[in-house]
């Protein structure tokens, strides 16, 4: 009886012990990195990871290209709540060149968390626009949903004329994917 007892408690440590080993190798594995200030937070941009040191990154250029990309904090601010946990998150613009004439601008946000900001994936605005305002989205029935509001050519029209037709895009972060989705303006059902 003594033997089949040591038995059991022997095993229920072994799986107690695989148990905390399991769930910590899933708990660090589902971590994202996260960072004291929005400022300096890793965000994803054209499928590449941009960790902003003081609102600026340098990526060096790959071995077939002469040109690096820098990454910088453009700015529009909005103060807000995107995932309803009380804490006031931020979305901004950032801008990204390539060594060459062009200047692209990307929306991004980062989620003010317990541990720290967690940062969205870069939502491409366009090259060369003339950025406006960033707000809560004026429709009632959108709920977490930011406006962000630009210029930008016409069709047709050459990258050398100045930005002139208005726009704007209903953006709305997904806490879980951290990336934006797109939300009709009038969208008649509820946006959560």
């Amino acid at each position: 009886m003594k033997k089949i007892i040591m038995w059991v408690v022997i095993g229920t440590a072994l799986l107690v012990a695989i148990f905390y080993a399991l769930n910590s190798y899933i708990y660090n594995e589902e971590q994202v990195p996260v960072a004291t200030s929005h400022m300096n937070a890793t965000y994803r941009i054209d499928g590449a990871n941009v960790q902003l040191k003081d609102g600026v990154a340098v990526m060096e250029a790959a071995p077939d290209s002469a040109e690096n990309i820098t990454t910088r904090y453009f700015g529009n601010d909005l103060i807000t709540d995107l995932d309803n946990d009380g804490r006031e998150d931020i979305v901004f613009l950032v801008t990204q060149e390539m060594g060459g004439s062009g200047t692209f601008f990307y929306a991004v946000g980062a989620l003010n968390t317990e541990r720290g900001y967690v940062a969205s994936e870069g939502y491409p605005l366009g090259d060369r626009i003339a950025p406006q305002t960033t707000e809560i989205s004026p429709n009632e029935r959108h709920k977490n949903v930011v406006v962000v509001n630009y210029a930008d050519r016409a069709l047709g029209e050459t990258m050398t004329t100045a930005p002139s037709v208005g726009k704007s895009v209903y953006l709305k972060l997904d806490p879980v994917s951290m990336m934006w989705g797109i939300v009709e303006p009038d969208f008649e059902g509820e946006s959560r």
